[in-house]
């Protein structure tokens, strides 16, 4: 029977990378529900498209938010997996979900600030603190 030890080096602040992993992939899901919302029912929308920062179609919104999404919610896993990729498309996926939510705030305020201030949190978290997620086994 052998003995698994726990890391002693693991730092507090990792709970941080851990926290924005799991809030990109939350905002990812979140993305994807409303691209899927864009695509099937445009009518739920209380603006015009034409009201938006960028004006395309609510189908191309659609394709965006899902894209991004589908993205964010791979990425997340990666960051949780302790990848270097994961950060760094982390803070890109999220920094490029808060352009395109900022684009789209005529449509949903409330919601378009949630999901910015949540991208803004994860870019700090992987910032500040994403290499501590992955200790060394030493």
């Amino acid at each position: 029977m052998s003995v698994q030890h726990r890391p002693t080096n693991v730092s507090p602040w990792a709970a941080w990378v851990v926290f924005a992993g799991v809030m990109l992939s939350i905002v990812g899901i979140l993305q994807v529900t409303i691209g899927i919302v864009a695509l099937v029912r445009d009518d739920l929308f209380a603006v015009d498209a034409s009201r938006l920062l960028v004006a395309p179609s609510w189908t191309a919104w659609g394709w965006i938010h899902l894209v991004i999404g589908a993205a964010q919610i791979v990425v997340g896993l990666g960051l949780l997996a302790g990848t270097s990729w994961g950060r760094i498309f982390g803070v890109v996926l999220a920094f490029l979900n808060s352009l395109t939510n900022l684009a789209f705030l005529a449509a949903f305020p409330v919601w378009t600030a949630l999901i910015i201030s949540f991208n803004m949190i994860t870019i700090y978290a992987i910032t500040a603190h994403g290499t501590e997620v992955r200790p060394d086994y030493d």
